[in-house]
C-alpha cells in the first residue's frame, strides 16, 4: 500500500517507520527536517499525499490538525482514506472527517494510547471514530502500528474514548500522589502502603502498573528520576481537551476540572515541565496542608 505520513515526530516517526518495515511505501513529511527509515521524505503535505490510499496524520493540536486537512485534502484519491492519529478536540475531529467525506475520502480519528515506546515497538492501543468501511480501510495498519483497535463509533468517538480515558488517568495519578505523600506523613512504609492498595479496593493502573513512587512496584518513570514516559504537559494538553468537550456537552466534571487546575499550576508556575506527568508525587511531598 502507498502511505502518505504527515507529521514525523516523537510518535509519527516510529509509527511511520514500522509501517515501512512492514513492507508498505511510506511518503513522509514534517516541517522539522528528519529522517525516518524506509521513508520517502515528499517537500509539503500535499506531496505525500499524492496518490496515496491512505493519509495518516500525527499532529500537535486541532487548529494544525484542520490547517494541513484543508491542504491534503484536495490532493488525495476519491476513495482514499485520511487516518488521523492525533489527540485533538472532538470538534476539530467531527469537522476535518465531515470535510473528508463531503469530498469522497473515507474519514478516521484514530488517537492512540501508549506513549513513545508504544510508538516504537507497535504496541499502541487506538480508540477510532468513523465509518465502517473507513475502519475497514485503516485496520491492517493499526495491527501494524499497534496491538489493539477499537471501533468506539462514528466520527469524533474515538477523540471522545481517548479525552474520558486520560481524564480518568490524570484524576486517578492525582490521587495516588496524595495518598502516597498522606502516608508518608502517618509513618506508614511505602512497601506496606504499596501491598495493601495493589490487592484492595485502591487498586489502579496508576498505583500497580505506574506507581509514582521510586523503588516500589514494577519499573516506571518515578524509577528514573521522573524522566517522562508521559509527560505533564501532554497530561494537561488531555485533561484541558476533557474540559473543553465538558464544556461542549454541558457535563459536570468537578474532578476533571480541579485535575487540569493542579497540572496546570504544576507545569507552568512549578518544575512539571518537561517532568512524567507521575511527578506529582515529590510536588505533594513537599506541601503542607496550608500551602
Amino acid at each position: 500500500m502507498k502511505i502518505g505520513f504527515i507529521g514525523l515526530g516523537n510518535m509519527g516517526g516510529p509509527m511511520a517507520a514500522n509501517l515501512a518495515k512492514a513492507g508498505h511505501e511510506v511518503i513522509g513529511f514534517d516541517m522539522a527536517p528528519v529522517e525516518i527509515e524506509g521513508v520517502t521524505m515528499a517537500a509539503s503535505g500535499a506531496e505525500a499525499a499524492q496518490g496515496a490510499e491512505v493519509v495518516v496524520t500525527m499532529l500537535p493540536n486541532g487548529a494544525i490538525l484542520r490547517a494541513v486537512a484543508n491542504e491534503i485534502i484536495p490532493a488525495m484519491d476519491k476513495g482514499a482514506a485520511f487516518v488521523d492519529c492525533s489527540t485533538v478536540d472532538v470538534e476539530s475531529a467531527r469537522t476535518v472527517a465531515d470535510q473528508a467525506v463531503n469530498t469522497g475520502l473515507l474519514a478516521v480519528d484514530a488517537p492512540v494510547s501508549g506513549g513513545i515506546s508504544g510508538a516504537a515497538g507497535g504496541t499502541l492501543t487506538f480508540m477510532a471514530g468513523g465509518s465502517d468501511a473507513a475502519f475497514a480501510k485503516a485496520d491492517p495498519l493499526f495491527d501494524i502500528m499497534g496491538q489493539k483497535a477499537v471501533h468506539c463509533g462514528e466520527s469524533g468517538a474515538g477523540q471522545a474514548a481517548k479525552i474520558c480515558n486520560n481524564m480518568i488517568l490524570g484524576i486517578t495519578m492525582v490521587g495516588t500522589c496524595e495518598a502516597i505523600a498522606l502516608a508518608d506523613k502517618l509513618g506508614l512504609d511505602r512497601q506496606k502502603m504499596f501491598d495493601v492498595v495493589s490487592t484492595s479496593s485502591g487498586y489502579s493502573w496508576t498505583m500497580n502498573a505506574y506507581c509514582p513512587a521510586p523503588g516500589v512496584g514494577p519499573q516506571s518513570p518515578a524509577d528514573n528520576d521522573y524522566k517522562p514516559g508521559f509527560a505533564a504537559e501532554l497530561m494537561l494538553k488531555d485533561l484541558r481537551l476533557s474540559q473543553k468537550a465538558a464544556e461542549a456537552a454541558d457535563a459536570d466534571t468537578p474532578m476533571g476540572q480541579r485535575a487540569t487546575e493542579l497540572y496546570t499550576q504544576f507545569v507552568e508556575n512549578e518544575d512539571g515541565l518537561g517532568m512524567d506527568f507521575s511527578a506529582m508525587l515529590p510536588r505533594f511531598e513537599k506541601r503542607g496542608r496550608e500551602d
